[in-house]
């Protein structure tokens, strides 16, 4: 079996491109918060919650219920969330 070393620029390399692509992501994340906190502050989070989740899927992702809750609450109090990335 032949094997090949890909070096640590390779990696760097693939490390670089999953970072921007994580910080887009959270970007898009970011910009869904920040549109449901100026359509949703006040309402209750029954009704936030569908929108949430809709808007969270669109993006591709994947949300528990009580992560869901826990954010739809944020949003019902008007609290701003932040994204971050490491």
């Amino acid at each position: 079996m032949a094997q090949f070393d890909f070096g640590r620029d390779f990696q760097r390399e693939v490390e670089r491109a999953v970072q921007g692509a994580i910080k887009d992501a959270a970007a898009e994340y970011q910009k869904m918060f920040d549109a449901l906190l100026r359509t949703h502050s006040g309402r209750s989070v029954s009704e936030i919650k569908p929108v949430l989740r809709r808007n969270w899927q669109r993006l591709g992702g994947d949300i528990t219920d009580p992560e869901l809750s826990q954010y739809a609450q944020h949003i019902s109090n008007g609290t701003s969330i932040k994204t971050r990335t490491r």
